[in-house]
């Protein structure tokens, strides 16, 4: 098991400034673990109440009086998990923290865990703006896997094949762990996605994913997507948003600049867990994946998930591509720097035209390779080539 997930250091920060804080992720993520570990909220020693909105006897003892609920609890921090099932409690919840702010209660009053930013967010920001604070929990990032002591293969390597969902990586061999987000496919498709109100057929819904699976990392091109499902182009594009909303897929947007170029204006498309697109394409094995013509494909997506979970909140994501030939994987704009990253799974990186290119274009103020290797050393071009947990540290400091 993980010693400690990256991202409890970082909830515990956001409890001691807010009076709620909402922990957002994909199913089986580990929120509801992570919150029940910790034993306290934020400035208080007081052990926090867990409510399940998944169940039914927890549901009714929120919702079907909240005033009187809240009252009771009232100097109780609580735990709300599945808080987008009752999107109504939400301008209860503002009145609530009102009042206790006058009497001095100011932070950690409330967790909510949700696995899907849709419904929550959308409720939360008209009802809770000032008085609540976002964290996303992502499956497992390449600097978490290095604390595991049970499984002896925990490499990168491994990560990659089985993607980052704790009991698909945690898996006692690759068979189990294929069998386990097949079947986390099926139960989300079937299951979760209907109850989020999108009313289309689960075999649509899967062929869907397959089809971004198969274009993972490339341009997005929704019309191909629905002349080949029989759908409208509008429908696939909206559908495409809930997914992302979801936090299934990231629609990685290209560089919002007027750098006088003709840039590419088509986001590019990932599914976020690349074990989720391994599963979907039936590769198995590592031995499997490297063989595929995906291979490449997926470990930048892999190495972008990371990166931008190692980035932060307040850091803008995009990529950048011209016809002319420049393209940079992956663009980070924190602050006064502009941050270019290229992407390889090569053990030998080399620079080329096309990034060097596309670094002038942006006027890139630090440039990385990022590669499977575990050394750090300039490629020239004021380029260094750095493994992949190293920029992550870096990103982090």
């Amino acid at each position: 098991m993980l010693i400690e997930r990256n991202a409890k250091k970082a909830l515990n920060d956001a409890l001691s400034i807010f009076p709620a804080v909402a922990l957002l992720g994909l199913r089986q993520t580990g929120k509801t673990t992570l919150a029940r570990s910790l034993v306290s909220f934020g400035h208080s020693n007081i052990v926090p109440e867990y409510f399940d909105l998944e169940n039914p006897a927890d549901r009714i003892q929120v919702t079907s009086d909240p005033l009187t609920f809240f009252r009771v609890h009232a100097r109780t921090p609580i735990i709300l998990d599945e808080i987008h099932r009752t999107p109504e409690i939400f301008p209860i919840l503002r009145g609530v923290i009102d009042e206790r702010r006058t009497q001095g209660q100011r932070t950690g009053q409330f967790l909510f865990l949700g696995s899907a930013s849709l419904d929550l967010l959308k409720q939360s920001s008209e009802s809770l703006t000032g008085r609540i604070g976002y964290i996303e929990l992502t499956g497992f990032l390449a600097t978490e896997v290095e604390e595991t002591s049970s499984t002896t293969d925990a490499t990168l390597d491994h990560l990659w094949l089985r993607g980052g969902l704790p009991d698909s990586f945690l898996a006692m061999s690759d068979a189990i762990s294929f069998s386990w987000r097949t079947a986390f496919l099926r139960g989300y498709i079937e299951r979760d996605i209907p109850l989020f109100g999108i009313r289309i057929p689960s075999e649509t819904t899967e062929r869907i994913l397959t089809i971004i699976a198969h274009s993972h990392g490339g341009l997005l091109n929704a019309s191909r997507i629905a002349s080949g499902l029989d759908m409208s182009s509008p429908s696939i594009a909206r559908y495409l948003g809930f997914l992302e909303d979801l936090l299934l897929i990231r629609s990685l947007r290209p560089l919002n600049r007027n750098i006088g170029k003709r840039m590419v204006k088509s986001p590019k498309i990932y599914l976020r867990d690349n074990g989720l697109v391994h599963a979907l394409l039936g590769i198995r094995t590592m031995r499997d994946l490297l063989g595929h013509p995906i291979a490449g494909a997926t470990y930048e997506g892999f190495v972008i998930e990371n990166i931008i979970a190692a980035a932060g909140l307040n850091t803008l994501v995009s990529f950048y591509r011209t016809a002319a030939g420049a393209e940079i994987d992956l663009v980070l704009e924190r602050g006064q720097d502009t941050i270019a990253i290229e992407i390889k799974r090569s053990l030998s990186p080399k620079l080329s035209r096309g990034f060097s290119s596309g670094c002038d274009d942006i006027g890139a103020t630090k440039r990385f390779f990022v590669y499977p290797g575990d050394r750090r050393f300039s490629l020239g071009n004021s380029t260094e080539a750095i493994p992949l947990r190293d920029l992550m540290y870096l990103l982090n400091s």
